[in-house]
């Protein structure tokens, strides 16, 4: 499986950790999410597939949770793993991100999750701005297009 992000520290203990993550087509761009406060960073909507749940119902429920969208036909699309610090949770993981293409097919609410906001961004946009190198990497795969360097949204490198 190809690891993006920092090396692991080998003195280090990591908890596994699956994700699900989706890349959403939807009119000329991409369904992003922009997590604030802590985080202030553009992200592909998903999460952490908690205990007894299914990825694919994680899926849906992430997705729903940070943009306020459903979501159809979700198909398995790029995995990947990362090693990183997780704040939220006080926790060092080795993250599983599995990331699935799907159709966006109606908001229904704000989205739920506090400091999460639904974004448009041109895929373009999209693989220089999102805040992780894997999901950069896997947008730039399925447009066929290809990748840059993280940049804040705007700006040019």
């Amino acid at each position: 499986m190809k690891r993006f992000g920092t090396t692991p520290d080998p003195r280090r203990d990591y908890t596994t950790r699956p994700g699900v993550y989706a890349i959403l087509p939807y009119s000329t761009g991409i369904l992003t999410t922009f997590q604030a406060g802590v985080h202030n960073e553009y992200q592909l909507p998903g999460g952490g597939v908690d205990p007894g749940e299914q990825p694919l119902q994680a899926l849906y429920r992430e997705v729903f949770e940070e943009t306020g969208w459903h979501i159809t036909q979700p198909r398995m699309f790029f995995r990947f793993k990362r090693f990183v610090f997780m704040p939220d949770y006080d926790l060092w993981a080795e993250k599983i991100c599995t990331i699935y293409s799907a159709k966006p097919v109606g908001r229904y609410l704000t989205a739920p999750e506090p400091e999460h906001r639904p974004v448009i961004l041109q895929a373009s946009e999209a693989i220089n701005c999102l805040a992780v190198s894997g999901d950069r990497h896997a947008v730039s795969q399925f447009f066929r297009l290809k990748p840059g360097p993280k940049t804040a949204r705007g700006q040019t490198k």
